[in-house]
């Protein structure tokens, strides 16, 4: 581990052999998929995809065995990640559940609820979504309104959350919301604390009283949703942790949700057709090129320093922030490069086509997902006592 500290890039044994045997699985899944659904990269879902990697312990790769996980170290799961994002592969339906939600479970609800579920997850057979944004709060999520009050048999929750991604094929949603009522305003006009009075719950999709409807996107594609919740009544089990703990829960979940490699992998297909479709003697080529692939190596670095972070047990917060923020700005220039660089060669309907066109109309979510640009900017400086 001290070797980490001085070189990020180095990986123990067991992390490059574990890469060979991922590569070899996906030599043989992936021919499958076209190079369309490759540029959906962790956002496309298949359900069967995610059973065969629960199958060979690809899910919950650091949890405790008793909780179906099989203790493997963070930089396995690294290695293991880079590889399906670097190829394109259809985890997306696995991906919060993995990511946060497990975990979560697990820290706030270690003897009623992981049990229970956890296990599910680590087989591919339970999925999950977030329940945080809501209508006119934006990025603020200290300003939301969704409530839970107590009722007969548990807890009664009313109220809209948006832009909720696979709420339409998941499971069970980890639903932030007010269970009492922020901190009274001081003179000035503000609440002495903007963040009391949440909590998480576990909800059951199935749940009556609760509505999906799907919001396209500019592509066409159905992945997010307005999630409806009308007098949804859940057990007093399902409260995750302690009452008025959500905005704690939540912190931990973002740190998890913008720490990983898909915060700079999200268009690795163009680039690879870009590299198939270059001219090795075209210097402008070279050039262009060249300076993505040093910078796609320089977050890569900074990625596994986030991972040797959470290796430790430190908090990868303001480290996440930065990769995330730099990740963005280099996946978002991806889209443009192409166009200079082959605009107007490009065979219609090829491959190379086909990921310019995907990636310059996903591209602007980058830098919304996980916390926009200007959230990220303010952790930054915050950590760095810049304000």
């Amino acid at each position: 581990m001290q070797g980490l500290l001085i070189n990020p890039g180095t990986l123990p044994p067991e992390c490059e052999s574990l890469r060979a045997e991922v590569r070899a699985f996906l030599a043989e899944q992936m021919p499958a998929i076209p190079p369309l659904r490759r540029c959906r990269n962790w956002s496309g879902a298949d359900p069967a995809f995610s059973r065969l990697l629960g199958q060979r312990g690809w899910i919950g790769m650091t949890w405790p065995r008793r909780y179906g996980g099989h203790e493997r170290s963070t930089l396995e799961r690294y290695v293991m990640l880079e590889e399906m994002l670097a190829a394109g592969a259809p985890v997306g339906a696995h991906w919060v559940a993995d990511r946060q939600s497990g975990p979560l479970l697990m820290r706030y609800a270690p003897d009623t609820l992981a049990p229970l579920i956890v296990p599910r997850i680590a087989s591919g057979e339970a999925f999950f979504c977030i329940g945080m944004s809501e209508p006119d709060s934006g990025s603020d999520l200290a300003s939301i309104r969704s409530r839970a009050d107590p009722c007969a048999g548990g807890w009664a929750i009313n109220g809209r959350k948006l832009w909720t991604s696979g709420a339409h094929r998941a499971h069970y949603m980890i639903v932030l919301v007010r269970t009492g009522a922020r901190e009274p305003a001081s003179a000035g006009g503000a609440s002495s604390n903007r963040h009391g009075g949440m909590s998480q719950f576990l909800v059951d999709m199935k749940t009556p009283g609760l509505t999906v409807r799907p919001i396209l996107n500019q592509l066409g594609e159905h992945d997010f949703n307005e999630v409806t919740f009308d007098e949804v009544v859940v057990p007093h089990e399902h409260l995750i942790g302690a009452e008025g703990q959500g905005w704690q829960q939540v912190g931990a979940e973002l740190a998890f949700e913008r720490s990983g490699p898909e915060r700079y992998l999200s268009s690795s297909q163009l680039l690879l057709e870009m590299l198939d479709a270059a001219d090795a003697d075209n210097p402008r080529h070279a050039v262009a090129l060249g300076r993505i692939v040093a910078q796609y190596g320089t977050l890569r670095q900074m990625s596994l320093g986030v991972a040797g972070m959470l290796a430790r047990g430190e908090n990868p917060a303001l480290a996440a922030a930065l990769v995330k923020d730099q990740g963005a700005l280099v996946e978002q220039a991806l889209p443009d490069t192409a166009h200079d660089l082959f605009g107007g060669q490009v065979e219609p309907g090829s491959t190379l086509d086909q990921a310019m066109r995907y990636t310059t109309l996903a591209a602007p979510s980058f830098s919304l997902r996980g916390g926009t640009r200007e959230i990220l900017r303010g952790i930054i400086a915050k950590g760095l006592d810049l304000r």
